[in-house]
């Protein structure tokens, strides 16, 4: 459906609000009624509550650079607390039914591109200063200049790159892809299993998530993933205790004495705002926060305008309704997000399933938030989900980013190239950074080559050059006698 339709599907005669609340979300003047923005706010919360599951499985397997690692108990809770407050901020200034959380694919950057280079609380504090950016890009009026320097299809290569970096993760951390040996020396980096073939329970409940979550998400099941998760968990728990399992590796599924517990907020303002620059270099340290900024800018750029044209909220100029003021709330969220530890908080893409609810105001914010709140109380219930479980969504998730591929034309070279690249050099490398910088470089180079060099803005030169010397760092460093 168009935009211009999803406009005309607004009732064109506005009711009578029904109280103070009302008038201020515009409830009924939006053709809504208070039914519909609680169930799509619980519709909402139900599809993205994978993320109190995912966001410390992600962030809690990796190491920093001293080999630290941080509580799954305390990233649960403030990866509810961060989602709690910030959807909530999100409704009552932007009045959108557009929930937030850490951001997938931004947490991966940060677990495992920045956190092996520093420790977390660098790591946090630049995160921290992606959202300070983003709110002065908002504030200045750089956004649009943003915008328009990176092309669409480069946009959506970036987001099919990390889509296959999430699925390929998710593969790993799950058992079924295992790296081969140094020692068996072969040119193939990577085997299915731990032998060449499948085997033993752990990977068998992921092969069946993975199967419960396609087949749900086929049938446009609301909640898809986390009912896999559920489901996943709750049969890795019989298993465990009927079977003679080895291993499960990070986090064993067994029930825990007690479901409710008490939220743990160790994790909550430990960031260094500027320590990174100690810990590495200021290329790195600006090409990090970058891909960062651009990750996080542009996925919500896109989800804002999707959500609002789903719900017919876009104007006769296909503009959204109070965007600055959501931009800002966005960017908000990065620095809420780096201040608990939690990775970048941003807008999500499963608030359309509030809007098919129904929702289409802000108000739907404030029952997804409460749920995040109630969720604060429950981190021994979250914290028994096996990697094997929860793996099954990051393939779906993978998928979902996947899509996007198809908007890329790939008839035209002077595109696919870079996009091509971009989308390879992520998963192969194991590095969104790369990803990018490999498709930035080869844009400018193909449209230099094809004498179109003026086509390019002069951003993109600016942010090609600055990954020319992340690549060349170390003939670099050789050359200035750094090493």
């Amino acid at each position: 459906m168009s935009d211009t339709q999803k406009t005309a599907d607004r009732p064109a005669r506005e009711r009578p609000a029904v109280n103070s609340v009302d008038r201020y979300f515009r409830i009924s003047e939006r053709g809504s009624t208070f039914g519909r923005e609680i169930r799509g706010g619980t519709a909402t919360f139900f599809t993205m509550a994978y993320i109190l599951v995912l966001n410390p499985i992600i962030l809690g397997s990796a190491e920093d650079k001293f080999g630290h690692r941080l509580d799954s108990v305390q990233l649960t809770t403030a990866t509810a607390l961060v989602a709690a407050v910030m959807t909530v901020v999100m409704g009552v200034g932007g009045n959108l039914p557009l929930a937030l959380a850490a951001g997938l694919g931004l947490n991966a950057v940060v677990a495992f591109q920045i956190a092996p280079l520093m420790s977390w609380d660098d790591a946090m504090g630049l995160i921290v200063l992606e959202g300070l950016l983003i709110c002065a890009l908002v504030a200045t009026g750089l956004r649009e200049a943003v915008m328009h320097a990176i092309p669409q299809p480069l946009k959506q290569a970036i987001s099919v790159g990390i889509g296959l970096f999430i699925a390929f993760i998710g593969f790993v951390d799950a058992g079924f892809v295992t790296r081969i040996p140094d020692a068996a020396h072969t040119t193939v980096p990577v085997q299915l299993g731990g032998t060449g073939t499948l085997g033993g329970w752990p990977v068998l409940v992921f092969c069946l998530g993975v199967l419960l979550t396609v087949g749900l998400l086929a049938r446009k099941v609301k909640g898809a993933i986390l009912i896999s998760i559920v489901a996943m968990t709750l049969l890795a728990i019989v298993i465990d205790s009927l079977a003679d399992i080895k291993s499960w590796g990070l986090t064993t599924p067994s029930w825990p004495d007690d479901v409710v517990g008490a939220p743990d907020f160790g994790l909550i303002g430990h960031f260094s705002l500027f320590g990174a620059f100690g810990q590495t270099g200021v290329v790195t340290v600006v090409l990090l926060v970058f891909t960062l900024l651009l990750s996080d800018f542009f996925d919500t750029m896109g989800t804002v305008v999707g959500i609002s044209a789903e719900a017919g909220l876009l104007n006769e100029k296909g503009e959204v309704p109070n965007l600055g003021r959501v931009l800002l709330i966005d960017g908000a969220a990065a620095v809420a997000g780096g201040a608990a530890s939690s990775s970048s908080a941003t807008s999500y893409i499963e608030s359309a399933a509030g809007v098919g609810e129904g929702a289409r105001t802000g108000f739907s914010n404030l029952v997804t938030g409460a749920l995040f709140a109630l969720a604060l109380f429950l981190t021994p219930v979250l914290t028994i989900v096996p990697l094997q479980a929860a793996a099954p969504a990051l393939v779906a998730v993978g998928f979902l980013m996947m899509t996007q591929v198809k908007n890329i034309d790939w008839d035209k070279y002077e595109i696919a190239i870079p996009a091509f690249l971009t989308i390879a050099v992520m998963p192969f490398t194991y590095s969104i950074t790369n990803g990018i910088g490999a498709g930035f470089v080869a844009y400018v180079a193909v449209k230099t080559v094809l004498g179109k060099a003026k086509e390019v803005h002069w951003l993109l030169w600016g942010a090609s050059a600055l990954f020319l010397v992340y690549f060349a760092i170390d003939p670099i460093e050789q050359i200035l006698g750094v090493k």
